[in-house]
């Protein structure tokens, strides 16, 4: 009894009202009701019809049914419930390139568009993890927060094209500061970025970016979109952008500085054609989180039960004496 106590205390208030109204009304000559201060005290017992059980007053009844309903509302408990709980730790924020090199076609259709069909893998693969998205070119845009709707973030992506991006631009590493700002909402600690890129202007503040987010404890995954060989990046308007003399631009995608990224932020730098590789390991990763127990892979749950819900056959029985003709 040490453990009994009322989920809904406040209820209890209602008690003392409620009694004074039943006591009230019980010591009120109810039957009478006002043909006594009319009628001669010895007259009124003759005029009253004979019935059974005439003269039983109801107030007990139903003022024990109040008390009954208002206990139960209060919700007494004395025991608790032990359930097993469990979230995902992983998490996941994917970061697509959209500058205007994303449109070039040294692999078919686009890189863009191939870069979309890698974030429909990833996200089919992400099964209990919650996953986010940001899109950048000069500055980095959250599509979707962290959420486990991957069909929602799937939809986002698709329409995801350099000519929706209100200024050009190579940056990753905003993109990055982007992505573990939207990560530090996140309790577990398999934590991960995956970009798709083919390349970025700003290598030393990425390099220093990609670091500070290991130390963080989330890591830098990236895959290169595009070929070493390259190919002609469109200028929007039908050609393809030229350089300083003229010439078409060829824009190549730079595996090596990838790889240091990478390498710095803790991750792994894939080709786009190693796609099921990276996911491999992104499992893994979430494998190991969860077998080493730091994570805490399985929370119990302990709720006061609320046993107010075995006063309400006595309440209803109560009830149903109360209805019952003749009785009252």
């Amino acid at each position: 009894m040490s453990r009994f106590h009322f989920l809904h205390p406040y209820w209890l208030l209602a008690l003392p009202p409620l009694a004074a109204l039943a006591i009230g009304l019980a010591r009120r000559r109810g039957r009478d009701g006002a043909w006594q201060r009319l009628l001669d005290g010895e007259l009124l017992p003759l005029l009253r019809l004979s019935e059974r059980g005439a003269g039983r007053s109801p107030w007990p009844l139903i003022g024990l049914a109040w008390m009954l309903a208002v206990l139960a509302l209060a919700g007494p408990t004395w025991q608790r419930q032990i359930t097993p709980a469990y979230r995902a730790p992983a998490a996941w924020i994917v970061a697509l390139d959209v500058s205007p090199s994303m449109d070039a076609a040294d692999v078919p259709p686009s890189r863009i568009a191939r870069a979309r069909y890698a974030i429909d893998d990833l996200l089919s693969a992400a099964h209990d993890a919650r996953v986010g998205l940001i899109a950048f070119a000069g500055d980095p845009y959250t599509v979707a927060p962290l959420t486990s709707d991957v069909a929602t973030v799937s939809n986002l992506a698709q329409p995801l094209a350099p000519s929706l991006m209100p200024e050009s631009g190579e940056r990753l590493a905003p993109a990055l500061a982007q992505a573990a700002r939207l990560l530090h909402a996140s309790p577990g600690r398999d934590r991960q970025v995956i970009v798709l890129t083919d390349g970025f202007t700003d290598p030393a503040r990425a390099l220093l970016t990609a670091q500070q987010l290991r130390r963080q404890g989330i890591s830098v995954n990236i895959i290169g979109v595009g070929t070493s060989s390259g190919a002609p990046e469109p200028d929007g308007n039908g050609g393809f952008v030229r350089n300083a003399s003229g010439q078409v631009a060829l824009t190549r995608l730079d595996a090596d500085l990838l790889q240091q990224v990478a390498t710095a932020g803790g991750g792994r730098y894939v080709p786009l054609s190693a796609l099921p590789e990276l996911i491999a390991d992104l499992h893994g990763a979430g494998s190991r989180e969860m077998s080493s127990g730091v994570a805490a892979p399985q929370v119990r749950l302990a709720s006061w039960l609320n046993d107010g819900v075995w006063l309400l056959p006595p309440l209803l029985l109560l009830a149903a004496f109360v209805a019952r003709r003749g009785w009252v």
